[in-house]
């Protein structure tokens, strides 16, 4: 499968707990922090509820 990449470009501070929790499951715990995750739809369902803090390019 293919694979993305996953960058926290802004902070999790004042965001609602539904978010940041988002962004635990993942992998994101600070900002600048990148992961790499299989390209599928749970995982496009977690960027989408965290589109604004997040970048996203294909590994």
């Amino acid at each position: 499968m293919a694979q993305i990449i996953i960058k926290q470009i802004k902070s999790r501070i004042n965001c609602p707990a539904v978010e940041k929790r988002t962004l635990d499951a993942l992998g994101l715990h600070k900002m600048n922090h990148t992961v790499v995750k299989e390209d599928t739809p749970s995982v496009r369902g977690m960027i989408q509820r965290v589109h604004h803090l997040v970048e996203v390019t294909n590994a």
